[in-house]
């Protein structure tokens, strides 16, 4: 266990590289594309990874260059000591926020897939990220949609005390003000959903010669 002592020197001694590296505009410029962080946000359930693997399958199939970041692969490896409770949940977003931001800065775009449920969390992530380069899309069926794809049995074990903390039963889901897109995912299909989305991202994401 390091001491604090030696905590502060280590922070003393850290220096952003930034301005030694290889600009992002460069790294964009040999990725043909415009990096963003495309943010599914929606119910457990809703329909966020299906997507985001979606997007990114036809956006590499047309020659971007993409990396998707999902709970599953998120919370079993850089977010493994996170739980799920309000301070666990911004501290998971946090992190999620300032990868994705590396991300960024190397000019590869940025597909998340998070439940991400209040103003609060949503807006350190937009922060972190930058107004700019942050692209909110919120997966909006019904609950009830959302209960019947429930393969797990989540929302069943939350109904029943045996899971706490979870969205849209025993903790709260509070709809973007302002997303950029909203996709209603129980009234439409998967291939009408990522071709709206590809409709939306696409104008954002290429270079345009001047």
């Amino acid at each position: 266990m390091w001491s604090k002592v030696s905590q502060i020197i280590v922070s003393q001694e850290v220096y952003p590289l930034f301005e030694k590296l290889v600009s992002r505009q460069d790294k964009e410029r040999a990725l043909n594309q415009r990096a963003r962080v495309i943010w599914f946000t929606g119910l457990p359930c809703s329909g966020k990874t299906t997507l985001a693997l979606c997007i990114e399958k036809e956006l590499f199939n047309r020659g971007y260059f993409c990396q998707v970041l999902d709970g599953d692969n998120v919370r079993c490896g850089i977010n493994s000591n996170l739980g799920f409770s309000n301070t666990d949940r911004l501290e998971n977003i946090r992190r999620i926020a300032e990868v994705s931001k590396l991300f960024l800065n190397a000019g590869v775009i940025t597909i998340n897939a998070f439940v991400s449920p209040t103003q609060e969390i949503r807006s350190l992530a937009r922060t972190i990220i930058g107004e700019e380069d942050f692209i909110e899309v919120f997966l909006n069926p019904s609950i009830e949609v959302c209960e019947q794809r429930d393969v797990k049995g989540m929302y069943r074990k939350a109904r029943a005390g045996q899971i706490l903390d979870f969205t849209g039963v025993n903790a709260p889901f509070e709809k973007p003000e302002h997303p950029s897109l909203v996709v209603k995912t129980d009234s439409e299909s998967i291939e009408i959903s990522v071709s709206r989305i590809l409709e939306h991202i696409i104008p954002i994401l290429e270079i345009r010669e001047a």
